[in-house]
């Protein structure tokens, strides 16, 4: 299993609002269709559900990824039709009473041939997501 991870960033919320915005992933679909132009076209195609965030990707298709673990610290999410098991999640760390400090990680289970070759890609998606997430959580 590897595990990448995003820069952590410090939210101006207190770690239970972000942790409720988690609740009902929809909320986040409001957050994102808000974003400038310019930011919503970095993310590219992603779309929320109650339980799950669907993105569609050139390379692999469509990838839903669904709630696995909600809980006030962390949220993560198991992704379906990967060849591979992954689960990307968000940490949230209370840094104060009005700040959170939150973490984006990626776990994925690569045969050890590819990670040289795949390693690159996939911090590439956890630092997005890390940025996603950052940016819907504000």
């Amino acid at each position: 299993m590897a595990t990448y991870k995003a820069k952590p960033s410090v939210i101006d919320k207190p770690a239970a609002e972000i942790a409720a915005q988690f609740a009902d992933l929809t909320r986040l679909q409001g957050a994102l269709d808000k974003l400038p132009e310019a930011e919503r076209a970095k993310v590219g195609d992603v779309r929320f559900t109650a339980d799950s965030i669907v993105m569609q990707t050139a390379q692999v298709g469509e990838i839903k990824f669904e709630v696995k673990e909600r809980t006030p610290e962390r949220v993560a999410f198991v992704a379906g039709g990967l060849p591979m098991p992954m689960v990307i999640a968000v940490d949230m760390k209370s840094v104060s009473d009005t700040s959170t400090e939150v973490e984006a990680s990626l776990d994925i289970d690569i045969p050890a041939v590819l990670k040289p070759m795949v390693g690159g890609t996939m911090q590439k998606a956890v630092d997005q997501f890390g940025v996603l997430i950052g940016q819907l959580s504000r």
